[in-house]
């Protein structure tokens, strides 16, 4: 199994405040989830963090990350959201030093 890092997308552009955490959580999980998408396993949700409308995502399969990377666009929809929300799709390897850095300037 590849290392948790190496599995893990960051989702910016999460709409914030909208619904309970808990049901964004679903619905992220749900999103990637679907082959639509991309998706596969999901192992693990993070959201929120302390980023507002970013949320990591752990997939089981790291072959996962790599096709939910290809997609060219996500779109988060669901019957509980008014509208679709774009969600901007990274790499956690990539982010993790601009991530450190950010959090140094809280």
């Amino acid at each position: 199994q590849a290392a948790r890092s190496t599995r893990t997308i960051v989702i910016a552009g999460v709409p914030a405040g909208l619904l309970e955490d808990d049901v964004m959580v679903d619905i992220l999980t749900i999103h990637f989830q679907m082959s639509r998408n991309n998706g596969g396993d999901v192992e693990e949700v993070t959201y929120p963090t302390r980023n507002e409308g970013v949320a990591y995502i752990t997939f089981e399969d790291q072959e996962v990350v790599e096709s939910v990377l290809k997609k060219d666009q996500h779109l988060l929809q669901d019957k509980r959201l008014s509208r679709h929300y774009p969600l901007t799709v990274t790499r956690y390897c990539d982010n993790v030093s601009s991530s450190l850095t950010h959090l140094n300037m809280l």
